[in-house]
């Protein structure tokens, strides 16, 4: 009968406990030690989540504009080729409708697209290990190439739309791109040479 008695004297405090934490507020905390008054300390409480959000000032129309103007001209390109690769002509056929339908879109000007032949490389080897020099099997890799013309494009529009391509690239496809630019005649060259040349030196009319 000993240990229900001594079960219950440490029980009883561990109810005076609870009972005055049943009373207190949720935003408090009780402490009491034996017979001593309860101290409770209270907590601010925390912050609205509307406290907590920061509201924009609206942005003028200067700061807002991402797009910054320069002087200096845009590169100039004749034709770009666009020169693809793959053992698999099919994926090949696929990727021309997807490069050409993008070009159409943003209104490049597609010249032509053609097939360069293909290119097959055979490897034969013996069939046996020692023996049956005449047994022989031939194994061939092919590759076909698929070329896409692009005619009087900006650098910036080349950009865009090689980078777009390129991210849609297929898994074993190579690609090879032949840039040509137009260039500005330089300006010895505009001007006569012998303008320069002395009245002597002149050639005759």
């Amino acid at each position: 009968m000993a240990a229900p008695t001594v079960l219950r004297r440490q029980l009883f405090p561990l109810a005076r406990i609870l009972s005055g934490l049943s009373h207190l507020k949720p935003r408090s905390l009780t402490v009491c030690s034996g017979h001593r008054r309860c101290a409770v300390s209270r907590f601010p409480p925390p912050l609205t989540p509307s406290a907590s959000f920061h509201t924009a000032t609206p942005l003028s129309s200067s700061a807002s504009s991402a797009i910054t103007v320069t002087e200096e001209p845009d590169v100039l390109f004749q034709k770009v080729l666009v020169l693809v690769k793959s053992h698999d002509r099919a994926v090949l056929d696929s990727y021309e409708f997807f490069a050409t339908t993008a070009a159409q879109e943003l209104g490049i000007t597609v010249g032509k697209v053609f097939e360069p032949q293909k290119d097959i490389e055979r490897v034969t080897l013996l069939k046996s290990v020692h023996i049956f020099k005449n047994h022989r099997v031939q194994y061939e890799m092919r590759t076909h190439f698929r070329c896409i013309e692009l005619s009087h494009i900006t650098g910036s529009t080349a950009k865009v739309y090689l980078e777009y391509v390129q991210r849609n690239l297929p898994e074993g496809v190579a690609m090879e791109v032949t840039k040509t630019a137009m260039e500005k005649v330089p300006d010895h060259i505009l001007k006569p040479m012998w303008e320069d040349l002395p009245a002597d030196d002149k050639p005759s009319q």
